[in-house]
This record gives structure tokens, sequence and C-alpha cells, in this order.
């Protein structure tokens, strides 16, 4: 990213480089040092790694925050300064004892002159000390020229050097050699795969049911329990698959999901939110402790998220809980829940909610009562299975109640179609 010619230079040297099958270089020029920001930030998605073709370049693009990739840039050094003082000499005449120049290092000039055997006693050095100091330049050079302390002034920057020739001003423009260019290249290169090689670094998530939200009696006769198992899983592989992450029982109550840091990432709005909760809860109306590891290592990310899941569990799951590579613990916040909010509203007036508070009241608080179908509604509320079928429909179109998977029976006939209620604490 930088001037058009110094990008089309970089990406005919990058082509040329023995390791050139192993990236792709992706042109972004710009008209105006103003333009970097907004360049970027329209390509950031595409890459890896920005490369710029200048210390300016990168400042002003770091000036407006935080760099969305990894990025580096082509130092200004004196490697470039010995072809602009050996083309102005032949072509222009001028005398490289006597001349200005901007952005390089004062110790790297007086090097580059012993190097030429030219003394310094009439070069004059301009240091580029962030963007500020680039808008002197101009007035830097054609002050001393116009007093005939220097015969051409020698930039690296683009816009001044047009500048310096409208105002009738010699001027030659340093460039970096392609020996500089292509190690800026080897290390975006380098930059590049260090990110990917993040991204793709192991993530373990653990999403446990909350202790209110289990059934009070475990075990293979438990089918409300065995539904609620289903739920859960499909509920997880639901986002599991956004993610392209596997999802796998791990205990009695809880799954283990595995993903990249990249993915999760994406996921997680670069990890702001916590994930699968908000998603179990619109589903099942439950509630879960969310704990995310990551390591380099699949066991380092699973130890991790044991401990990430246990923060959770002290959290009251009120916030998902990640534990880094370093072992450093972040509190994820739940994402806010439009459904409900959209619902609170109808449960306190409508019909639908009416009836749930009847459901509700006797039925009690047992979470393996909070589970019902048309039968056992139409016995509480003494209507047919007909009319409790249109119940229960009522309090699911207004998010009152959630299907479970149908339970099919020995005997013949359609399988019983059960309900999880949602309780007001939910």
């Amino acid at each position: 990213m930088g001037p058009h010619d110094l990008v089309e230079q970089i990406v005919h040297i990058g082509a040329s480089l023995p390791s050139a099958a192993t990236f792709r270089l992706v042109g972004a020029p710009h008209t105006g040092e103003h333009e970097t920001r907004e360049k970027l930030a329209k390509i950031a998605g595409t890459i890896d790694a920005v490369l710029f073709t200048g210390p300016l370049q990168h400042d002003l693009a770091i000036e407006a925050g935080e760099l969305p990739v990894p990025a580096t840039f082509v130092p200004v050094s004196g490697a470039g300064l010995y072809s602009s003082l050996l083309r102005g000499t032949l072509s222009m005449r001028i005398d490289p004892a006597r001349v200005s120049i901007d952005s390089i290092a004062r110790a790297d000039v007086a090097e580059a002159y012993q190097e030429i055997g030219v003394p310094m006693d009439g070069v004059h050095v301009s240091e580029y000390r962030q963007p500020d100091s680039v808008r002197d330049f101009v007035g830097f050079h054609e002050r001393l020229y116009r007093e005939g302390a220097t015969t051409a002034a020698l930039t690296t920057v683009r816009t001044v050097a047009r500048k310096l020739e409208a105002a009738k001003v010699p001027v030659l423009r340093m460039k970096p050699t392609p020996h500089t260019l292509r190690l800026a290249i080897n290390t975006a290169t380098l930059l590049g795969t260090g990110s990917r090689l993040e991204e793709s670094q192991i993530a373990i998530v653990l999403v446990e049911l909350a202790a209110s939200a289990r059934p009070a009696q475990s075990g293979p006769g438990n089918y409300w329990q065995q539904e609620l198992k289903l739920s859960l899983h499909r509920s997880l592989l639901a986002e599991a698959r956004l993610m392209g992450a596997t999802v796998a029982p791990r205990e009695e109550n809880s799954y283990v999901i595995t993903a990249t840091v990249g993915a999760l990432s994406q996921a997680t709005d670069g990890f702001r939110v916590a994930p699968f909760a908000d998603r179990v809860r619109a589903d099942l109306g439950m509630v879960v402790e969310v704990g995310i590891g990551l390591g380099n290592t699949a066991r380092d990310a699973d130890a991790h998220a044991l401990i990430a899941v246990e923060r959770a569990r002290a959290a009251d799951a009120t916030s998902a809980f990640l534990v880094g590579g370093d072992g450093t613990a972040t509190s994820l916040p739940l994402r806010q829940r439009r459904r409900r909010e959209q619902v609170d509203e109808p449960m306190a007036d409508s019909k639908a909610a009416k009836t749930l508070d009847r459901l509700l009241e006797r039925l009690g608080d047992d979470p393996e009562a909070m589970v019902v179908d048309a039968e056992s509604v139409a016995e509480v509320l003494g209507v047919a299975p007909r009319s409790a079928r249109r119940v229960l429909q009522s309090l699911v179109e207004e998010g009152l109640a959630w299907a479970l998977p149908p339970v099919r029976s020995s005997q013949a006939g359609r399988p019983r179609q059960p309900y999880r209620l949602v309780s007001r604490a939910d």
C-alpha cells in the first residue's frame, strides 16, 4: 500500500521471488497519503498482513486506531541514497556535496557519504519524525535552494516531490532498492503466516447446563432428560456449523465444541460476546455455563476451558469466560436477546400469558413438570386434547413455550409432542 509506482515495483519483485507460490500480493495504490486508512479498510477482510511502502503510510494508518491486520513498512535508509545521488550527478549535474535530504536519519546519511568519500559540510538533513514532520519538508528544501545553499532536493515522499517540481526546485525522489523491497516482502510474509497460525490455534468451548436447568433425577429412564440432551445437542450444532466446529458430549450435562481461534473469533465479534449461551436460551429457554480455552495444543486449550467454565459457574452464568494461552481470563457478556424483549409485554397481558400463569401455578417449579404435552395440559386446564394443542401452539407463537423433539412410543399412533414451558425466571 502506497504510491502507485512503488506498489507496482513491489508486486513485480514479489512475483519473481522463489517463495512467490506461497503468498499472493494484493496491490493497493493510492493517489494521496490521506487515502491510506480508507484503502486499508476496504481490503482488510481479504488480506493476512499489509506492507506499507514507507513509515509515513504506516503511521497515517495507525493514527485512526488499531490496525485490523499485522503490518510492516519498507524502511527508509541510506541504501536508496546512492542511486539517487548518482542519477542526479549524471543527469541533472547536481553537486552531491550541496543538497538537502529528508526522511533519512542523519546517521544513515553520514554513513553513506563516508562510503562515497564526499564531505557533508554542505549537506542538510531533515529527518522523518511522525507524519507532522512531513509538512515541513517542502519549506525546508525550498528555503535552502532559494538561498543558494543547495543545488537540489532529495525526498522519499511523492507529494513533496511534486510540490517542489511545481515550485521549480530541482528534486530527486529517493526510492528503496530492490534488495530492501525483497526483505520487506519477506517480513510481511512472515507476519501473515504468523497471523494465520495464530488463527488456526485450537479453541475448546465447554457448554454445561446450569444446576437450575438439570433434572432432579438422572438416568436412562428419564425421558425428559434424554429429550433435553437431544435438544441441547441440536441447538449447539446449529451454531457450531456456522464456524466449522465439532460438537460432542462430554459428561452427563455438558458438551465440548472444538473450533479454531479464527473461526470462533468471527462468531463472537472478536471475542466480545459469549457464544452458544443466547442460542440455547432462545431455543430451549435454559441457562448454560460457557467456558472457552485457547492454547497451542488441544490439551492446553482443554485445561483452560475447564478453568473458564468454573469461572462462568461462579458468575451464575451471567457471562461466559475465556482463558487465553497465557492463562489470562476474560469475561464475555451475553448477547442482547431481542426476542425476549419483544415477548416481555405479551407475557404480562395476552391471553396466552394468562394461560401460562395458570399452568405454572398448577405445575409448580419442578423442572420435569415444565415439560408438558397436549394430554397433560388438557388435564390441568380441563379442556379437550384438541383444545390443549391449540393452547400449546399459541404459547409457542408468543415465545412462551418451546417444542421439543417428538417422542415415539411402542404403541401405534403419532409420536407424542412435548413442549417446555418458559417460566418467568427464564
